[in-house]
């Protein structure tokens, strides 16, 4: 059975929704104008994976949607530097927002967040494509990183 809530994006939003809430229970400002300034620049980095890969995966006519059957292997774009850049834009996204909101102890979410979305997503997507694209996928995956 899968819950209603086990989609990366809402993942996302709820370690997001965490972080605020720890920056808020437990202001401890030590970013500062640098903070904001890095923060945003990796909040645009973060979203600036994710289109680039939501493109390239619609360039080639296959699923951004986990656990739905892919149509193309895509290693090219931004796929030649990280195999889940959508994944990789969301844990920049989230390091961004922790600076942004001076969220110290929200940065301790984010190994807990790599380990959610690799076991929940992940795994079980790399399974697919190498049952899929086998030799192609392992050549690949052999190649890139699996975040960067």
């Amino acid at each position: 059975m899968r819950l209603l809530f086990d989609w990366p994006p809402v993942w996302t939003g709820m370690f997001l929704v965490v972080i605020w809430w720890l920056s808020r229970a437990l202001p401890v400002p030590v970013f500062g104008v640098a903070g904001d300034v890095g923060g945003g620049l990796l909040v645009l980095a973060g979203l600036g994976f994710m289109a680039l890969a939501v493109w390239e995966m619609g360039r080639l006519r296959t699923t951004i949607i986990p656990r739905r059957t892919a149509h193309a292997l895509v290693t090219s774009g931004v796929f030649r530097i990280s195999r889940n850049p959508i994944y990789l834009g969301d844990a920049l996204v989230l390091m961004g927002a922790c600076l942004i909101l001076d969220s110290l102890l929200g940065i301790l979410l984010l190994p807990l967040f790599v380990w959610a979305i690799n076991t929940r997503f992940i795994e079980g997507e790399e399974a697919h494509l190498q049952q899929a694209f086998g030799a192609d996928f392992t050549e690949w995956s052999g190649q890139v990183r699996r975040w960067l």
